[in-house]
């Protein structure tokens, strides 16, 4: 045996775990450092053991409630930081598919776990209020940034349109249901009619989700190249806009963040859920503007900070490709799959909006697909698009719920 060749001793071998350990360790902690200096955003994260303690304790409904409202917001920034890192590692197109998965994690997460409750008026107005958040609020405040201090900024008209059609397409079929009952007498058959409507439901749900696998090869196969380079893009400009220094995640960090920050929202999620009905007759408001305004700000604040900030940076097709593309995946994807979890666990979650929310989102989609219509935008067109949601905002305020609008 060389001198310099250590002896296998047991102290030797407990040295080297010792030094394993102390590697893992600081890893970790270097890891820790940079998830949380991912995002702005991570500064609320000290509302998460606020919301918990709360919650478990039944302190107050209502600052229960705010805790973790808050408290969920830091949570999806880490989600989806944790979920880009690990879709780096996995390839392209598996990539692509995590990010499409988990994109919408947090609305998934709160959704079930409001139709395990029973509260099909909240899932069905959190399905609302994400479409037009996206297409309202995130389009305004990107028009207004980006264009502050410029003339015009212009995007891609065509690929603007073609995602903006395909909405149109997904949240007619959406508006569907609303309609065929609409226009059927009401009557000694009503739950007759409930049932077939129920039955349309997930007829159409089935087809929904099969175009957005559909949507998907194209976007990862068929038309792979035309994405990457937007891809490639997006992560030249956040770096650019980041101030921390690069640092990747390991495959083990990943997964680690991304089942912690999952664990942690299901958590805030089942105590924010549980405290509606309390907030609702503390404070007056109706489960449809909790729903609608309040909800959809939990799942998607990550993802208007990065619209906002790629705007900033005058890289227009980006923010569209965010805010439009987060659309599609909520009314494609999350919406119909909400359907069929409920008809997994026997609650009658179905497609059918109130009238008055056909006649928002239809305006809404008119409204967007006017503003994008011609490939260019000014801090105005901003206005008006902010505008018009702050109005949707006022009328659901006073907008009571009507128990015959549940399905």
């Amino acid at each position: 045996m060389d001198a310099t060749t250590p002896l296998i001793t047991p102290d030797y071998l407990h040295d080297r775990q010792n030094e394993q350990r102390m590697s893992t360790w600081e890893s970790a902690k270097v890891d820790l450092h940079y998830v949380l200096l991912s995002s702005p955003l991570n500064i609320l994260l000290v509302f998460v053991p606020l919301g918990i303690v709360w919650g478990y304790l039944e302190i107050s409904h209502t600052w229960t409630f705010v805790f973790n409202f808050l408290a969920i917001i830091p949570l999806a920034a880490i989600l989806a930081y944790a979920t880009e890192e690990l879709a780096e590692k996995a390839g392209s197109t598996v990539g692509g598919l995590l990010n499409a998965t988990f994109g919408n994690a947090v609305e998934l997460i709160v959704s079930v776990i409001a139709l395990k409750e029973g509260q099909v008026r909240i899932v069905q107005a959190s399905m609302l209020g994400s479409l037009l958040s996206n297409l309202l609020l995130v389009l305004g405040f990107c028009f207004i940034f980006g264009g502050w201090n410029r003339i015009q900024q212009t995007f891609n008209q065509t690929a603007a349109q073609t995602m903006s059609s395909l909405l149109a397409i997904s949240c007619a079929s959406l508006l569907i249901p609303a309609a065929f009952k609409a226009t059927l007498p009401s009557g000694k058959e009503d739950g007759l009619i409930d049932e077939k409507i129920l039955e349309l439901s997930r007829g159409t749900s089935i087809i929904l989700l099969i175009v957005y696998v559909l949507f998907l090869y194209f976007q990862l196969g068929t038309h792979h190249a035309l994405f990457e380079e937007q891809v490639e893009e997006t992560e030249e400009v956040l770096s650019q806009i980041s101030a921390k220094p690069p640092h990747s995640l390991t495959i083990k960090s990943s997964v680690s963040f991304l089942l912690a920050a999952t664990i942690l929202v299901s958590i805030c999620a089942d105590y924010l859920v549980g405290t509606i009905d309390g907030i609702v007759e503390s404070t007056g408001l109706s489960k449809t503007f909790i729903g609608l305004i309040l909800i959809p700000i939990v799942g998607n604040a990550a993802e208007h900070v990065t619209s906002v900030m790629v705007a900033i940076k005058d890289k227009m097709d980006l923010a569209l490709g965010v805010a439009i593309g987060s659309s599609l995946q909520i009314a494609l994807f999350v919406t119909p799959f909400m359907v069929l979890v409920g008809w997994a666990i026997d609650v009658p979650m179905t497609l059918n909006f109130s009238t008055f929310e056909t006649a928002i989102l239809f305006v809404s989609i008119l409204l967007s697909n006017y503003l994008i219509l011609d490939g260019e935008s000014n801090w105005l067109e901003g206005v008006m698009s902010l505008a018009m949601y702050i109005l949707i905002a006022m009328a659901f305020y006073y907008y009571p719920d009507v128990e015959t609008f549940i399905a």
